[in-house]
């Protein structure tokens, strides 16, 4: 296997032809190392059949907390699923206002760190390609692979005769 099948979301600043539909996008999907790269519409990020998000546990669970602390609204939705909430649709949401005093307070999120901090610092959004897809950017990359070993070859090989056969 030549590269894994993990690509970075990157903008660039010129516009390529997308690789599913052809239209011009700046939206590029490289591999680690840019080994292979992939431009494509934003909108077929988000289709399961040409790839996937690949997003860590611990991204989720931070994303899902901070989601809930910045939108107390929720909170109070899922807490009357649960039967903890107040009875009464319209009238629980009005006591349970952003003014009232039950409602907690929004937290601030973190600013991200300095620069020279040494901090980990956000990534590109990571993705996997559908199998066939990667199928056939692997296949794409072996031919380009072979075809610049075939021309660091072809100078060493001996040339073909150019006489008559004598018979």
């Amino acid at each position: 296997m030549s590269f894994q099948n993990v690509y970075y979301k990157r903008v660039t600043a010129t516009p390529r032809a997308c690789y599913v539909c052809s239209k011009p996008t700046t939206t590029c999907l490289a591999s680690t190392n840019t080994v292979d790269f992939v431009y494509t519409c934003d909108a077929h990020l988000f289709d399961t059949g040409f790839a996937t998000e690949i997003v860590d546990p611990k991204e989720v669970s931070n994303e899902g907390i901070a989601r809930v602390k910045a939108d107390p609204a929720k909170e109070t939705s899922e807490s009357s699923r649960n039967g903890t909430g107040t009875e009464g649709g319209k009238e629980g949401s009005k006591e349970n206002g952003p003014n009232s005093p039950s409602s907690p307070a929004p937290v601030a999120l973190p600013s991200p760190p300095a620069v020279g901090s040494g901090a980990v610092t956000p990534t590109h959004k990571r993705y996997s390609l559908h199998r066939d897809f990667y199928a056939m950017r692997q296949a794409e990359y072996r031919r380009r692979r072979q075809a610049k070993q075939m021309q660091e070859l072809a100078p060493r090989l001996p040339g073909a005769p150019h006489g008559s056969l004598a018979g």
